[in-house]
């Protein structure tokens, strides 16, 4: 770089390929970007893995540490993306930012917001959010067509989690521990499946509430499962007409447009 180009322009031009450099890392198929990826996977796991069993370590002396070292990883991760966003603007208004950001609230203000440390179970959502990394294998190995079913799973599992922390939090006694978390889980995995032995049960009107929402909103989960197990097969094949992404395996012409398709066989 020039010496005489003016300090302001030359850390503006240092600021940019900063983030050029963490696009080639978040959005690249190159070799590097691809395990840097990787990497930021089995972290966000490991992660999400922490905020599930949170409610059961809470007490441990070393949970504050852990929970600080976490907040300083994603404040990092969520720094660089930050970075990397072409539209700055655009990226902030996305619903997986907005709640990347709660559940970073959740961890740099516990005492002001523990009570809605059952939110942070949504980075799981987030993370199935971001396609390519997260669903690449199944479709580098022919596998799309459980893509759907992997999705509604993890759709699933993220309710039920944040329905348990939620329950916990605010229906558990305080001193109830390990046990009350596990009847929190009990209790959302009944009322999901409308099984209802009713040998737990929410009192008052609220919890009456909440586990009216908790069935319907389980039962539509449950459903949407059902359906992306059981439902024939469709492939993935855009049709070159009118933009309609999934026919059938066995189409010959685009239910939406009449196009003729040219869908290949799955294993070619």
């Amino acid at each position: 770089m020039d010496e005489r180009t003016p300090e302001p322009e030359r850390t503006a031009n240092r600021i940019e390929e900063v983030r050029a450099r963490l696009r080639l890392l978040y959005h690249g198929r190159s070799v590097r970007a691809v395990r840097f990826q990787y990497v930021l996977l089995v972290v966000d796991l490991a992660i999400i893995a922490f905020f599930i069993a949170s409610p059961l370590i809470r007490d441990r002396p070393s949970f504050v540490w852990l929970d600080a070292a976490v907040a300083a990883i994603l404040l990092a991760d969520i720094g660089a993306r930050a970075l990397a966003a072409t539209d700055l603007w655009r990226w902030l208004r996305q619903l997986t930012t907005i709640v990347d950001l709660v559940v970073l609230a959740t961890l740099l203000f516990p005492a002001w917001l523990a009570n809605f440390g059952f939110l942070r179970i949504l980075r799981l959502w987030t993370l199935s959010r971001r396609g390519g990394l997260v669903w690449g294998p199944l479709r580098k190995h022919h596998l799309r067509k459980w893509e759907e079913t992997a999705r509604a799973v993890v759709n699933l599992v993220t309710f039920l989690f944040v329905t348990t922390g939620f329950i916990y939090t605010f229906f558990a006694r305080t001193d109830s521990g390990i046990e009350g978390y596990i009847d929190a889980l009990y209790f959302t995995v009944t009322s999901v499946t409308t099984t209802g032995y009713g040998d737990i049960t929410l009192s008052g009107a609220g919890g009456r509430l909440v586990s009216i929402a908790v069935m319907i909103v389980g039962i539509s989960l449950f459903v949407r499962l059902a359906q992306a197990i059981f439902r024939p097969h469709k492939v993935y094949f855009p049709c070159p007409r009118c933009g309609l992404q999934t026919h059938d395996a066995d189409a010959v012409h685009c239910k939406a447009c009449g196009q003729i398709l040219n869908i290949p066989d799955e294993g070619s």
